[in-house]
């Protein structure tokens, strides 16, 4: 297995050549996005099609920061305001008619807690998955491995370690269920 292929599956991998490469892609196409012009929508799209595995029904306000970019599988009416940024080094899936505030944050990426094999660099991730019909509040941040279930709200300024069910409100640090919706 190649190093991508081991960081893609959620094994322990460490940076190589390769991962560089496709982060360099990921990151020169983020630049280029966050460069357009406000009313150039159709070169937005263009490049965001490039970027995401993602429908032209999208929207995201500049800037927009991720590590691949290919590994961010979005729905059809996404929306996602300024200052996002999705470390994708796992899947991050993101469902239909998915909202986002500013300066949400998703990280599938993780340390290991063993400081020697931290400083050795490894490293692992761990997938994200957003349901339908669900907003996620400004300056939120999801965690890797958490699963946000269909129709729930993200609270602004929440931390997201534990998956969400379907159909709740969350808030806090770490965000816990407020009340059924």
């Amino acid at each position: 297995m190649t190093e991508y292929e081991k960081m893609k599956a959620g094994l322990c991998y460490r940076f190589d050549a390769e991962i560089l490469e496709k982060m360099y892609r990921g990151h020169e196409l983020a630049d280029a996005f966050n460069q357009t012009a406000a009313r150039d929508g159709k070169t937005r799209t263009e490049l965001l099609l490039k970027l995401l595995d993602a429908p032209e029904d999208i929207c995201i306000e500049p800037p927009f920061h991720c590590d691949f970019g290919e590994n961010i599988h979005v729905g059809h009416h996404f929306f996602a305001n300024f200052g996002c940024i999705i470390l994708d080094g796992a899947d991050v899936t993101i469902g239909d008619r998915v909202l986002f505030g500013p300066n949400v944050s998703i990280y599938t990426a993780e340390h290991v807690t063993n400081a020697e094999r931290r400083a050795a660099g490894d490293q692992f991730t761990r997938p994200v998955t957003i349901g339908d019909d669900t907003w996620i509040g400004g300056s939120a941040v999801i965690l890797s491995g958490v699963t946000i279930g269909s129709r729930s709200v993200v609270a602004a300024g929440s931390v997201v370690v534990h998956d969400v069910p379907d159909d709740v409100l969350v808030a806090g640090n770490p965000a816990r269920v407020i009340k059924k919706l």
